[in-house]
């Protein structure tokens, strides 16, 4: 048991470090590990509900940034995508053949990350459509494997003006998102006897990582933190898929 906390914080506060320096990460590098010891439904469900966490303390710091209107229509979808995406997860969480669909999706947003194209030529092509398809896309992985935010990072990135009104947004999309998902599933019974022990562990974990990713928002380069990360969730992606 003790192993089993130890592991699930260090995960954690790696995750949350990812989150505070580059603003996601969180979700993306704890789903990588934590399924070898949950169901991905408990996996996910903890996950989301620290995800709430990281995105409310990163928020709060850059609230006044906020750009209302290139949040809407991606939030939007996005919420969508997580209503469809609770279905899924909640009738089948518990099949272990979805660590291994988990680990293709994994592998594949590491592809998507490293070999997208540049945000301007999209936007540049397309309108409302490009927030909309990449807020439902997001939001509905998000909500199954919590792993969508590279598709919410991909629109901010370029629709905002400045990395501070990026990071407010992209922390709005996950903190609504994630409460729509913890309101379906909770009144669902979904959450696991053992889920209020985890989650105290994890808020300390996300607390002291997020702390102190934020303290190195200035200084890290994103391409680094993203090459890093991506090297460990893609081996992890891999050992889903093989042995789990």
């Amino acid at each position: 048991m003790v192993l089993e906390i130890l592991f699930i914080a260090i995960v954690l506060l790696i995750g949350s470090f990812l989150q505070g320096a580059s603003g996601f990460g969180f979700g993306l590098f704890s789903m990588a590990f934590l399924p070898f010891m949950f169901t991905l439904k408990d996996s996910s469900l903890l996950v989301i509900s620290l995800a709430l966490v990281t995105a409310t303390m990163i928020f709060i710091k850059v609230h006044k940034h906020i750009d209302l209107r290139k949040l809407s229509y991606l939030l939007s979808a996005a919420i969508v995508g997580r209503i469809g995406a609770y279905f899924i997860l909640h009738h089948f969480g518990e099949m272990d053949v979805l660590k291994k669909v988990l680990g293709f999706v994994l592998i594949g947003m590491v592809v998507y990350i490293m070999l997208r194209p540049e945000p301007e030529d999209v936007i540049r092509k397309e309108k409302i459509s490009v927030p909309i398809v990449l807020g439902f896309v997001g939001g509905f992985i998000g909500g199954i494997f919590v792993v969508g935010g590279p598709f919410f990072v991909f629109y901010y990135l370029i629709a905002c003006k400045d990395k501070y009104t990026y990071t407010a947004n992209l922390q709005a999309t996950f903190a609504v998102t994630s409460i729509v998902t913890i309101v379906l599933h909770g009144v669902s019974g979904d959450f696991s006897p053992h889920f209020l022990l985890y989650f105290l562990v994890g808020v300390v974990s996300v607390l002291v990582g997020t702390r102190l990713g934020m303290t190195w928002f200035d200084r890290l380069s994103r391409k680094k933190i993203q090459t890093f990360a991506s090297i460990l969730v893609a081996l992890a992606g891999l050992n889903l898929i093989f042995f789990s």
